[in-house]
């Protein structure tokens, strides 16, 4: 029998202290905020990258061309550290160009093996374009390695690193030979061109390059950067405690199956994943309500998608995530998330604020999420952390 081999020390993380698990919470969800910024509505994307690395699963990101699915990926794996592997995928891509060239030394000698060295097996995290395009050949010794995280390709066997695998596509495939493929991709996330209310931003952004965000101090000095805090998180979330939401994981499973949402058993026990990553994300060890925001993105279309979210209403209406603040607010449409949302933007745009010199050029974004905390919520319906937000853009647009 053929041993693995693993390409790096990938040692299990001891289990984390809750303060230790919201440090490390809190870290990825600075990393994601850094990977987004200069970048305009692709918040979502860059969150549910690091929710699905969490989690243990690959990320389907579909919508037409020109919508930087690449470069909010491609941004994400930059703060998060580690390897990273990025190809565009066609017809006639060769399976070394992916998974490495056959070792000529092992050849030699009789051996049929292959050479891994900066290609997808050894990958931390993976963006693979227009993922539906590969071949057969190229599909089947991916769908092992999505699967089972072990690359297996004549007598090279290689335990594989990769935490998450995001392929892109322009749409959904229509050929049913690709639904087994498909569905190794348990999340899915439908984007859109910016809309047209957003398109000043969207022309502003574009003329300005996106400064590069340093890690803090400590975490640059590790050379694989954030990936322990992201390995201590899934770590945690394996061991989260899903007893008291499993029932209400179930009742929405079936609400779901029965307004005509495809769940099939796979992907209905997998979503337990999700949930689990969602809950230490929010620096919680046990599972919540809070956390059933994920299920939506189980759903494969944008309209089962839309209909996930109108199905699961009233049980997701409380749901909320303090380091996936889009997301959770995306997915849900509930008042905690939105809340949770603008507290943190609005905080961002204190500081911003503070330190610039005499503060002007940000007075207009901090006019304007004023305006969204007033639009969304009434004067006694404020939780008291967006009261206090609140409070403090007032004072900081008030002429002096």
């Amino acid at each position: 029998m053929t041993d693995i081999r693993t390409p790096s020390d990938t040692s299990p993380a001891a289990p984390a202290s809750p303060a230790a698990l919201r440090r490390d919470a809190e870290l990825i969800a600075a990393a994601v905020t850094a990977a987004g910024r200069g970048m305009v509505d692709r918040e979502t994307v860059g969150e549910v990258v690091a929710l699905c690395a969490v989690a243990g699963e690959h990320l389907l990101v579909v919508g037409p061309p020109g919508t930087a699915k690449s470069e909010a990926v491609r941004r994400v794996a930059g703060q998060l550290g580690g390897r990273y592997f990025e190809y565009l995928l066609g017809r006639f891509t060769e399976p070394n160009e992916l998974f490495g060239p056959v070792d000529l030394r092992s050849l030699r000698e009789g051996r049929v093996e292959f050479e891994t060295a900066g290609m997808l097996p050894e990958a931390d995290i993976a963006f693979l374009d227009e993922v539906f395009l590969g071949s057969t050949a190229v599909l089947n010794t991916l769908l092992g390695l999505l699967n089972e995280r072990v690359f297996r390709r004549g007598g090279t066997v290689l335990a594989s690193p990769l935490r998450v695998c995001v392929g892109a596509a322009n749409h959904l495939p229509e050929d049913p030979a690709l639904a087994a493929f498909a569905d190794r991709f348990l999340a899915r996330v439908f984007v859109d061109p910016v809309a047209d209310a957003r398109l000043e931003e969207l022309l502003e952004a574009g003329r300005r390059p996106a400064a590069p965000v340093p890690l803090r101090a400590d975490d640059r000095l590790r050379p694989d950067g954030l990936l322990g805090a992201l390995d201590r998180l899934a770590a945690a979330a394996r061991d989260c405690d899903l007893d008291a939401v499993t029932p209400l994981l179930a009742t929405a499973l079936r609400r779901l199956r029965a307004a005509g949402v495809p769940v099939g058993d796979r992907r209905a026990v997998r979503s337990q994943r999700l949930v689990a990553a969602a809950a230490v994300l929010d620096g919680r060890t046990t599972a919540t309500a809070r956390d059933l925001w994920v299920l939506p993105l189980i759903a494969p279309t944008a309209d089962t998608q839309a209909l996930a979210r109108d199905t699961l209403a009233d049980l997701i209406e409380k749901a909320a995530n303090q380091s996936l603040v889009n997301a959770a607010e995306e997915l849900s449409r509930s008042t905690a998330a939105r809340a949770e949302r603008l507290a943190r933007t609005g905080a961002a745009l204190l500081a911003d604020h503070r330190g610039l010199p005499d503060g002007r050029d940000s007075r207009l974004r901090l006019e304007a999420a004023l305006r969204e905390i007033d639009a969304g919520f009434a004067p006694a319906d404020l939780p008291a952390a967006l009261a206090g937000i609140r409070a403090e853009l007032v004072a900081a647009v008030a002429p002096s």
